[in-house]
């Protein structure tokens, strides 16, 4: 899930995406936000009718990192 409620984050966890970092244009988003990375759901792909934007392949890899650690308990 991705919030531009700021205050919702969860420090260690979730993912800021500012307005000057490398991606901000890219993603697709208006403002700064966050990606609420234990609010994440399983959907069907029918569900989605495009897409807004990307993260870069380093951002990727960090939330992947942070959701790994988050499900194993080492958050």
């Amino acid at each position: 899930m991705i919030s531009s409620q700021l205050h919702q984050q969860i420090p260690e966890l979730d993912e800021i995406i500012n307005v000057d970092d490398a991606d901000f244009i890219e993603s697709g988003l208006k403002q700064r936000s966050i990606i609420r990375i234990c609010r994440l759901a399983a959907v069907n792909d029918f569900i989605f009718l495009g897409k807004i934007g990307q993260v870069t392949t380093e951002r990727l890899n960090r939330i992947k990192q942070k959701l790994a650690a988050w499900i194993n308990g080492l958050n």
